[in-house]
């Protein structure tokens, strides 16, 4: 008789184990003005570092009424996703400790050249785009400036999408080979125009044609019936939903990069 057959152990996968793992609270993040928990997440054999936002520990805003932080985290992810470029962490929606609330993926940051710097001069040098002048005390103003990284214009496409109104240099996590990651994307998906962040440097510039052929698969997955619409039915309103068709239709016609609206700052505060 023949040994039976050995099947290999199923893989589990990052979101499943941070979906359905047991949760343990570690530490808290207190720089956050929300509650914000580092936790470990065990699941089937595998274990991984996460964060954990409950939604009872979020402040309300004024300004984004509708829902709350932990689901327009989730969204953004799933736009994320949706594009292909993987720049947002695993991140779901699910029940722990303190409630419901949104558990995702803990990045290590790895280090690398700055992303961000701030230069005594009136331009800025080959390899890096202009966000604006900066008061840096006694009077004197510094050029605040960003790498001229794909990955950077990328994450600018995705923040003109789900509405970012918060993209601060705190958010930006350089990981292992060569990624780098968004986070902090709970005041996103406003139906009003919020954009506000410290990738300025393509503003108007005409969009690259990986993005073009990245925003018209959002367009078609944005259709009614469309899976990234079912998803993000489930965590925005069907105003907030509609006014994401908008705006991905708005880029695809223009073709550039948005400009500030010269209405509100344009960049947040603190800028990191």
């Amino acid at each position: 008789m023949s040994a039976p057959e050995r099947i290999p152990p199923r893989s589990v996968t990052t979101a499943e184990l941070l979906a359905k793992g047991e949760l343990k609270v570690r530490g808290r993040i207190r720089e956050a003005s929300n509650a914000v928990l580092f936790c470990s997440v065990t699941y089937e054999g595998r274990e991984a570092s996460c964060v954990y936002k409950p939604v009872a520990g979020e402040r309300p805003l004024w300004d984004f009424p509708d829902g709350n932080l932990a689901q327009r985290e989730v969204a953004a992810y799933e736009v994320s996703e949706a594009t292909g470029w993987g720049l947002v962490p695993t991140t779901v929606l699910r029940d722990g400790p303190h409630g419901e609330g949104m558990c995702q993926l803990w990045i290590e940051t790895a280090p690398e050249s700055e992303l961000l710097a701030l230069v005594d001069a009136e331009e800025p040098e080959a390899g890096w785009k202009a966000i604006g002048f900066a008061d840096v005390g006694e009077g004197k103003t510094a050029l605040l400036v960003h790498a001229d990284d794909e990955r950077l214009r990328r994450l600018a496409v995705l923040d003109a999408v789900i509405n970012n109104a918060d993209r601060k240099g705190g958010h930006l996590l350089p990981a292992d080979e060569g990624r780098l990651y968004g986070i902090d994307h709970g005041v996103t998906f406003n139906a009003e125009n919020k954009l506000r962040t410290l990738l300025w440097g393509w503003a108007g510039e005409q969009l690259t044609p990986e993005a073009i052929e990245v925003l018209q698969a959002l367009r078609e997955a944005l259709r009614d019936g469309g899976g990234l619409a079912a998803k993000l039915a489930e965590l925005i309103t069907a105003v907030e939903l509609d006014a994401t068709r908008a705006r991905v239709d708005a880029l695809l016609a223009g073709g550039k990069h948005p400009e500030p609206s010269g209405e509100w700052p344009a960049i947040p505060w603190p800028p990191v």
